[in-house]
Parts: C-alpha cells; sequence; structure tokens
C-alpha cells in the first residue's frame, strides 16, 4: 500500500523543535523525502549560538524509522541561505514538492515600549523567512512547469496565528508579522494556482518552547496526549502537503488539539452611504457612533465566522 507523500520531497523550516519537528516527522510518516532545517539558536528570541543540532537530530530520527532525511542549518531569512535551502532539496531529491514554513521567534513587548531591534527581528524571521523561501520554492515550480508545458505538483503551508486574528496585547511585532503570512499565502495562491501549486496557511495552537509562558497555567494530563501537544497539528499539515488537498488553496485554518476550523474571508458587518456629496463629521457620528456603541468594548476586528470540525 503505497503512502499519500510516497515520491514527494519536502522542506520543513523550524523543525528542529515544537511544531517544525512534528510536521517533519509527520510528513515522513506519510513517505515523503524531508529537508529539515533550524538555524539552531537555543534562545525562543532568536539568540545564541546558531547549531546544528537540533536539525541533524531530527533528520538522524527520520532516517532511523527507515525515512529519507538531510538537515539544512542555514537561516532562512537569509535571501541566499533561504535559495540554498531549497537547491539542497533540490540536488538530494531531484526536486522540491513540499514547502512547510514554520521558522520563528519571539520578541515580545507592549507596542510603547518596543524598540527598532525588537519589531525588524520579528519581521524579518517571520514574514521576511516566509517570502525567501516561497520565492525560490516557487520559482523552482514555475521551471518545472514551464519545461513540462503543464502544472507540476506543489504545494505550500505556511504558518500563521490566532495572534493574527484577535490582536495580542503584547505582541505588535508577532501580529503583524502573521497578518503578512495571511496575505503573502493568498497572494502567492494566486500566483502559482496556474502551475498546479497551491499554498495555505494554518494558526496552530501548541504548547511549544515558543508558547511556554501562554499556558504556563495549563498542566498536562496525566494521561494521554496532551491537548496543545504539536502532535494534533501535524496531521493538517500532512493532509495539505498531500493530493487529496488539490482543491484547497488559499485558505486559513486554526487547528489544535483534535479540532479544525475554516476561518472566512472577511465579510462586510455594515454598509452607510452618505445623502451628499461627500460624508460630514456630524453625519459620521450620527451613523457610526450607535453601531459602535452597541458593540462590546474592547471588541476587534475578528474573523467573521467559523466551521468547527471535532472529533466524535
Amino acid at each position: 500500500m503505497s503512502l499519500p507523500l510516497e515520491g514527494l520531497s519536502a522542506v520543513v523550516t523550524g523543525a528542529g523543535r515544537g511544531l517544525g519537528r512534528a510536521e517533519a516527522l509527520e510528513l515522513a510518516r506519510l513517505g515523503a523525502a524531508v529537508v529539515v532545517n533550524d538555524f539552531g539558536q537555543p534562545g525562543r528570541d532568536g539568540s545564541g549560538e546558531a547549531s546544528a543540532g537540533p536539525a541533524e537530530e531530527v533528520a538522524a530520527e527520520i532516517r532511523e524509522a527507515g525515512g529519507r532525511a538531510v538537515a539544512h542549518t542555514g537561516d532562512v531569512a537569509d535571501f541566499q541561505q533561504a535559495a540554498e535551502l531549497v537547491e539542497l532539496a533540490v540536488t538530494e531529491f531531484g526536486k522540491l514538492d513540499i514547502l512547510v514554513n514554520n521558522a520563528g521567534i519571539l520578541r515580545d513587548r507592549m507596542v510603547f515600549s518596543m524598540t527598532e531591534g525588537e519589531w525588524d527581528a520579528v519581521i524579518r524571521v517571520h514574514l521576511k523567512g516566509h517570502f525567501n523561501t516561497t520565492r525560490f520554492a516557487a520559482a523552482h515550480w514555475r521551471e518545472r512547469s514551464k519545461a513540462s508545458g503543464g502544472p507540476v505538483y506543489g504545494r505550500i503551508v505556511n504558518t500563521s496565528s490566532e495572534a493574527f486574528l484577535a490582536g495580542s496585547a503584547g505582541q505588535p511585532n508577532y501580529a503583524a508579522a502573521k497578518g503578512g503570512v495571511v496575505g503573502l499565502t493568498t497572494s502567492t495562491a494566486l500566483a502559482l494556482a496556474k502551475y498546479g501549486v497551491t499554498a495555505n496557511a494554518i494558526c496552530p495552537r501548541a504548547r511549544t518552547r515558543m508558547t511556554e509562558d501562554v499556558f504556563a497555567g495549563l498542566d498536562r494530563p496525566a494521561e494521554g496526549l496532551d491537548p496543545l501537544a504539536p502532535e494534533h497539528v501535524a496531521p493538517l499539515v500532512g493532509y495539505l502537503a498531500a493530493p487529496a488537498a488539490a482543491h484547497v488553496n488559499g485558505q486559513l485554518l486554526v487547528v489544535h488539539g483534535g479540532m479544525v476550523a475554516i476561518i472566512e474571508r472577511p465579510r462586510v458587518r455594515a454598509r452607510f452611504d452618505s445623502k451628499q456629496d461627500t460624508f460630514t463629521h456630524d453625519e459620521l457620528d450620527a451613523l457610526l457612533t450607535p453601531h459602535y456603541a452597541q458593540r462590546p468594548t474592547g471588541e476587534t476586528f475578528a474573523a467573521a465566522e467559523v466551521l468547527t470540525l471535532r472529533r466524535g
């Protein structure tokens, strides 16, 4: 019996620990050959000396289980190193079929205290890192499509966050980067569809080094799998990378603990038209102030509706 990803190759960034590790192992379990990328810095803020250890360990774990894997320890936020990452997949496995962007760091601070460096560092790793790998993977698929005269197999799974959907007071840099990832994803989905490539984004909720503070008050269960374990997220990534998801494109999905939620694109909640050539201040006051006064204090922009799929 063939596996869903048999004969395909994948790159997973930030795959030395946490979510990326679980995703790399899942893709390998489904039959993909995997390039395990991780810069290997010990600090979740991107601090400390880079190390080959995390990426090498996960690649070795895949090989020990009978899969194919190589490690890449470059910085995906560096344009040239991202190009080398994609080229490594092509050199080792003949082509690239799947790109999972997961690498990220945190430098949390309230917006009125955040430094320029803290802003730039998070935007660089999350948003520029997603762009860099996407750019070179997209070029690879476009070239292959032109050479074959038809569509090719290509899958991109990007990592956004609910911090973008609902806001996160102490993470203006992270929330902005994750919102940018969604925009990059939908733009990429439109641009690459004609080549046979899909691009989707997930908002995972999992207990990892990045979220240890967020879930500090939620204890792990004494028995069974932790509802916040990264292993709950990995199967969705495997599905989006597989042939079965050929018609899933430009989508945003929230996933955690046996739950998948499909996020709708924003919809118009209300519309107001001026009775003259343009609005006056008094007219806008009369129309908008009562509308927002009816909403709960502090309510912010969020997704319109979700379809929740739970295990029975």
